[in-house]
Formats: C-alpha cells, structure tokens, sequence
C-alpha cells in the first residue's frame, strides 16, 4: 500500500485532500505544519508528499530543499503564489509538480496518480547526501573529490542503511539481509566489524550511527 504525505496547515484542505484520494486504498500520514511533516517523513516509508509551501512554522521551499538531500520521494507543491519565478525555483529545488491554488481536487488526483505510477517504475540508486556522492549502480562512492573502494560486504551494508536513511535498521535485519548466502551462523560481532570499517572508510562517524540495543541508522547530520 502507497503511504502519502499531506503537509498542509489548512485542516479542511488537508482532510479534503485526503479525502479525494482515500478510494484509491492509500494510507495517509497529515502533518499541519513543518515540524510535523518532518517528523512523520522521518520515522515512515512515504511514497509521495503533498507540501505546502506556506507554513506557519517555516518555508516548504527550504523542506523540499532538505528532502531532496536525502530522497527522490515524488513532491507535488501546493501554493498561493502563482509568479513564474517561483514556480521555476520549485522545481529547481526537485518539485515534480507545482499546483496553484485554488485548484481542483480531482486534478490534484490525477496529477497525484500519474507520479506513484512513474516513480514505481523506477528504483533509485544514486543518492547526493551532503559531501558523499553514493552510486550504487556503478559501485562509485565519493566523499568530494575522494574515491572509496568498498568491499561487498560494505557496499550492502551503506546501500542498506541509505535506502532506511533517517530510520534505525535492526542488527537481526542487518545480518540477514548482507550474509544472505545460507550461512547458518553469523557471529553478531561481523557485523560490529563492518559497521566500523564503514565508518572509517567514508569518514562518516556522525552520520553512521549505533542504536545501543537496537541496531544502526545512517542519521541526518544536523
């Protein structure tokens, strides 16, 4: 099922957004301000997000600016302003859509269905995260000008705490998923061994970061 982010400080809107869509057996996560949306992204998997620009506790501008750091996550842009220099800088900043209010809610729909479909078909494997450049097609990993040659245990390990980027994957996940190879037994300190390694080889002790009991998330760096 498609999780989908409405960020909007006009609750009747919102609900009515919501609403427009609910038939399509979508599950909805509402945030009526920033600080909300921020924290409901962050802690669930979010196929698409709905944003408001003008919110009372900050510029959607500058939070799809921050996203987009971290995820391609579809973005469709609601606002007031309808001046051509905004809606350009929306989609320099990664908008996929931009939609002027007031507008239809069945065209909100339809232009909602036509970015789940497309970003479906695509599975996105290049990720730009602060000075790190992440190519997981190719196997090229950069911290700026810099090279890093990973093994492929390694190359699992960063592939699977950036796809969870801003989430704590368990060390039971972590294991069985990179020593996937029918191993009966795995000693859990291989994986302390990698995390470790990891860590050193991308410079990255403050985003790689031990969940004590739990696991490890590759955290947003604030």
């Amino acid at each position: 099922m498609k999780s989908i982010l409405i960020i909007e400080d006009d609750i009747a809107l919102n609900k009515g957004i919501a609403l427009s869509l609910k038939h399509e057996d979508y599950n909805f996560y509402q945030g009526y301000n920033l600080s909300e949306g921020r924290k409901i992204f962050l802690e669930n998997d979010i196929d698409l997000i709905i944003l408001d620009l003008n919110l009372p506790d900050g510029d959607g501008m500058e939070f799809c600016k921050e996203i987009r750091r971290i995820s391609e996550v579809p973005i469709v842009m609601l606002t007031a302003k309808d001046m051509e220099v905004d809606i350009v800088t929306g989609f320099e900043l990664g908008a996929d859509d931009y939609i002027t209010k007031p507008f239809s809610l069945m065209v909100l729909r339809a232009r909602v269905l036509a970015l789940l479909r497309r970003s479906s078909q695509k599975v996105v494997n290049k990720f730009e995260i602060d000075d790190y450049s992440f190519n997981f097609d190719d196997m090229v990993f950069l911290k700026g000008n810099r090279e890093i040659i990973l093994s492929k245990t390694e190359y699992k390990l960063l592939n699977i705490l950036i796809q969870n980027i801003g989430k704590v994957v368990s060390r039971d996940i972590l294991i069985d998923k990179i020593w996937s190879d029918g191993a009966e037994y795995v000693d859990e300190n291989a994986l302390s061994v990698s995390i470790n390694r990891l860590r050193n080889k991308l410079d990255a002790h403050e985003y790689i970061k031990t969940i004590y009991g739990v696991g490890y998330t590759w955290g947003i760096n604030s």
